[in-house]
């Protein structure tokens, strides 16, 4: 029974968020609430939505804060070098220019943060996209395949997750599966080409005036605005703050969310001196750190209630036990194929220490290493699902800098996804990761 209510909860939220008949921040409170009244879990429902709200306090400061600062570097104009390179080298084409956020993407992602890549990525792509009239679904999806395959890294979440579930280390998770996952890589650049072809046909090379210089603030009041190739000390200290943030979240020398706190403090204050120069900041991009931060609250709300009513656990048994004893010697391909679709309806932490301990637990009745039916699930749950999922916070960073509805993301992107899936699938069955 609890299962069919966590699998209604999914569904009718799935249904009212991709046709659009609710907002997503609404969605995400409403029905869960809803469906947990129906339960009778609605004297528990209060400490269920403040765990899950605890949960993703540090996602929602670390993303309220990150968003302040690469929105005050992009005011300073940090980003216009990269943005110019890229125009120059794309040739105003529109091809070009989102095989181009394929490479960039997949650089940025080395760090095996979807948060901070979608921030740098989109923030500084998105003016190109802007100013090419292309289609920001366009700049999401190949962001969202390009960061996708790329979580397969042994520090990214999934592979990390499935390692420490099942008691693995990194060769006997992801060494085996490195080739598919560079067949991944070479199937994103293909994609995105074909992706940007379908663009370019609908736009055509277009000619564009140089853009005009951006703009940043000066130091008091009154002072007028000066552009930022005039003040070079900024523009290189901005730089160099900026690695050494990035520098930090790649060695972990602090937690996420303390690093922006005080890494956009810093860059406040030395790019705004004055308070009222500061305040401005502030009212200028509040409503980006709203619509966002919202967003990963209601998610916290509706994981919170998920976890709390135990509806992902029962779900969890309930797909395990639908699975035919005739189909049990095939199951790391299964888990392959389905991992990618399931992550619309799991969380990560809910599919790998939830999922894939019964799943290993399964395979092993049918001779099957536990190492592999690892491998067969980063081949696609919260690989080239996360950033399409609704239960994951990174996605609403990605949509919310874009601009772009979750629904249309999803429909726009989700075939695309899944084939990235398959094709890595077939990539690990040819070279033996995992076996058919």
């Amino acid at each position: 029974m609890i299962a069919l209510l966590g699998f209604l909860t999914i569904g009718l939220f799935l249904a009212l968020t991709m046709t659009r008949r609710v907002s997503v921040l609404t969605a995400l409170v409403l029905v869960p609430v809803l469906t947990a009244l129906a339960g009778g879990f609605g004297a528990e429902m209060g400490p269920m939505i403040l765990s899950g709200l605890g949960k993703v306090a540090p996602t929602g400061i670390m993303i309220a804060f990150a968003v302040l600062y690469f929105s005050l570097m992009i005011d300073t104009g940090l980003f216009d070098p990269l943005i110019r390179g890229i125009l120059r080298l794309a040739k105003d084409d529109p091809l070009r220019i989102a095989v181009g956020t394929a490479v960039i993407t997949m650089c940025v992602a080395l760090d095996g943060d979807g948060a901070s890549t979608f921030l740098i990525t989109v923030s500084a792509l998105l003016p190109v996209y802007k100013r090419l009239k292309m289609s920001p679904l366009v700049l999401t999806g190949v962001v969202c395949l390009g960061a996708g395959v790329m979580n397969m890294i042994p520090w990214g979440g999934p592979t990390a997750r499935a390692m420490a579930v099942l008691k693995l280390d990194s060769s006997q998770v992801f060494t085996p599966v490195l080739p598919a996952m560079v067949i991944g890589i070479v199937w994103v650049l293909v994609a995105s080409y074909l992706i940007g072809l379908r663009e370019r046909r609908r736009l055509g090379t277009v000619s564009l005036p140089e853009p005009e210089p951006e703009l940043v603030v000066g130091d008091g009041p009154g002072t007028p605005l000066a552009p930022p190739r005039t003040r070079p000390l900024l523009t290189a200290f901005n730089l160099a703050l900026t690695i050494a943030l990035l520098a930090g979240l790649i060695l972990q020398v602090m937690p996420l969310p303390v690093l922006f706190v005080i890494g956009f403090a810093i860059a406040a204050l030395v790019n705004h001196p004055s308070w009222e120069k500061q305040q401005e900041l502030l009212d200028r991009h509040a409503k980006s750190v709203v619509l966002v931060t919202t967003m990963i609250f209601a998610a916290g709300v509706f994981t919170g209630i998920l976890t709390g009513t135990k509806m992902i656990n029962e779900m969890a048994t309930a797909f395990v036990n639908v699975i035919p004893d005739s189909f049990g010697g095939h199951l790391p391909v299964l888990v392959a194929i389905t991992s990618m679709p399931l992550s619309l309806v799991f969380t990560p932490d809910a599919y790998y220490f939830g999922v894939l301990p019964v799943l290993a637990q399964t395979a092993g009745g049918f001779g099957i290493e536990s190492a592999e039916v690892a491998r067969a699930a980063i081949l696609g749950q919260m690989t080239t699902g996360f950033p399409l999922s609704p239960l994951t916070a990174a996605t609403f960073i990605l949509i919310g800098l874009s601009g772009v509805q979750l629904g249309r993301h999803q429909r726009f992107i989700f075939g695309w996804a899944f084939a990235t899936t398959l094709v890595m699938t077939v990539a690990a069955l040819l070279t033996g990761a995992i076996s058919l």
